[in-house]
């Protein structure tokens, strides 16, 4: 076996040890426990499941959340870690090293190695989920990121343009600021757009599906594209990605990659070229699969 990597999440935990040639050689869920000290004991259970599989074998974590890069505390808002040094209590209590990495820039090194931007540098990791976040992966590595909050795209500022146009209020994001792009890019944020045109809340799932025969909801989505057109363009103008990847719930949107390929196109700078624009190929895999990649390549460079 090459690695191993485990994707924790707010419900479950995920463990995955690939071959040599990247397949999925073997894999195990448990539930994610609510209290901390449960949360450690079955990360450290999967870590020594892990290693049955093979000895010294590099393994990798991904979560949601961030590990403050000097005190090494988490902060998460769907794990009992908050305040925590939950990365080391894991390694204690594991009894060997581990590598963490946030999932959204694990989701982006998996898939600029080995799936939808493969080969593409530098490419750009883009979740539309519950939130947004990403991460720029160049030359095969994850750019290096000192404060560990690179790939925070949420927390951009919306661009003033498409909310004037569109009247939409300014609400404040869960990490406390005004105005973030997660508040309207996310997929809650889709169905806050169309409760401001209609009145009434409708799921954002409903929204994408229904939106070719109703009048509101089409509307909501064009909303929805002035504003993802002008978030796309300021990653292009700061990082000038070859491809972007999109993944999480909106991803699965029909239309998506046509409809912002196609806007992109419009509001180009000089029309100058643009990235092309992809769905992630990883699927539920590509968390663990991108830690795998992550302590593969903490082990070379240790």
């Amino acid at each position: 076996m090459i690695a191993a990597g485990i994707d924790l999440g707010g419900t479950k935990i995920e463990a995955q040890v690939f071959a040599p040639d990247w397949s999925l050689a073997a894999r195990h869920r448990w539930p994610t426990p609510k209290d901390y000290p449960a949360l450690v004991a079955a990360m450290a259970e999967a870590i020594r499941w892990c290693e049955t599989h093979g000895t010294n074998l590099p393994i990798g974590i991904s979560a949601a959340g961030l590990i403050h890069p000097q005190s090494g505390l988490a902060l998460t808002s769907n794990l009992s870690a908050t305040g925590k040094p939950f990365p080391a209590d894991i390694a204690t209590a594991a009894g060997r090293r581990i590598a963490w990495i946030n999932d959204c820039r694990a989701l982006t090194l998996s898939e600029a190695t080995l799936g939808a931007a493969r080969d593409a540098d530098p490419a750009v990791g883009l979740i539309l989920g519950t939130g947004v976040a990403g991460g720029v992966v160049t030359a095969g590595r994850l750019l290096p990121s000192p404060a560990a909050t690179g790939g925070e795209f949420g927390h951009f500022p919306l661009a003033a343009g498409p909310v004037t146009a569109h009247n939409l209020p300014l609400l404040t994001c869960g990490c406390g600021r005004l105005g973030c792009v997660e508040t309207y890019l996310a997929a809650p944020g889709l169905a806050r757009i169309a409760a401001h045109l209609t009145g009434t809340e409708h799921a954002p799932e409903t929204i994408v599906a229904s939106r070719a025969d109703n009048p509101d909801f089409a509307r909501a989505w064009e909303i929805w594209l002035d504003l993802a057109t002008e978030f796309l363009i300021t990653l292009c103008l700061t990082i000038d990605p070859q491809v972007i990847v999109i993944g999480g719930g909106l991803s699965r949107a029909p239309g998506l990659t046509e409809d912002l390929t196609r806007r992109l196109a419009q509001a180009s700078l000089g029309g100058f070229p643009i990235p092309a624009i992809r769905v992630a190929q990883g699927g539920d895999a590509s968390g663990a699969r991108g830690a795998a990649l992550h302590a593969v390549n903490e082990a070379k460079h240790a």
